[in-house]
């Protein structure tokens, strides 16, 4: 499909690095034991799938995109090519863990259905992904180009971005126990800039400029260079992250 998210390994690599490197504090609250058998969720290249491996736990790493299937697979990984919106485990894993994923599956419901089956009672839920206001105003210079050139808007914020309040009644109708939950403000430094953020993420929307997709990159970026580029040059994306620590309730 034309406005599918497509992924490779080696661009996301090159140019979104940063996004496992900053899930170390997600994997210290999953606190992975030996002998857990543990879901990945999104998994991208398995750069963090590693590391819980490492800890001594067995890991089963899923994604939806083949390069990444393909780039963990590379590692040693077990790692499989799912739907994170159907999820086909039943009562396997001590815990599931996902980091920067959660907010690309917009139906929350059927990942959580989907996590609930998979784990075992008693089990944890461990995430971090974007919350309310991530992106905002990348989003919102994405949305203004995209009107101007008459493009469709809506590719330019296709994520799902819920306030902890929000997630947290999802995770309570689903069966889950919050342990913890809270959003935080993180501005991210992108080492290859901001028009190599929104080209990685946003393909989709650019795809439909044809000839003229550079152009509107650069609109994008001038656009932005007064809220999200210092006085150096350097950019800094306007993260906001969610972060959770549930547990499913037993059944009785």
């Amino acid at each position: 499909m034309a406005d599918k998210q497509t992924w490779s390994a080696e661009s996301y690599g090159r140019d979104a690095r940063f996004v496992s490197d900053l899930g170390a504090d997600v994997v210290a609250l999953l606190d992975p034991k030996p002998g857990e058998r543990i879901l990945d969720l999104g998994c991208g290249d398995g750069a963090l799938t590693e590391e819980i491996a490492a800890a001594g736990a067995e890991v089963v790493a899923v994604d939806s995109s083949p390069d990444f299937v393909a780039a963990a697979k590379d590692r040693g990984l077990d790692a499989r090519l799912m739907d994170g919106e159907a999820l086909t485990f039943s009562g396997e894993f001590d815990a599931v863990f996902s980091n920067a994923a959660l907010h690309w599956m917009v139906d929350a419901g059927a990942v959580l259905d989907g996590v609930s089956r998979a784990l075992k009672p008693g089990g944890r839920f461990v995430a971090e992904f974007g919350g309310h206001g991530n992106v905002a105003a990348i989003a919102t210079a994405m949305v203004a180009i995209a009107r101007h050139r008459g493009a469709d808007p809506a590719l330019a914020h296709p994520w799902f971005f819920p306030t902890p309040a929000e997630y947290a009644e999802l995770l309570e109708a689903k069966g889950f126990s919050v342990e913890t939950i809270f959003a935080f403000s993180r501005p991210t430094p992108l080492p290859t800039g901001m028009k190599a953020w929104i080209a990685l993420f946003r393909d989709p929307l650019f795809r439909q400029f044809g000839p003229e997709r550079e152009e509107a990159l650069d609109e994008v970026e001038a656009l932005l260079a007064p809220a999200l580029r210092d006085s150096s040059g350097k950019w800094h994306a306007d993260y906001v992250r969610l972060r959770v620590a549930a547990s499913l309730k037993p059944v009785f």
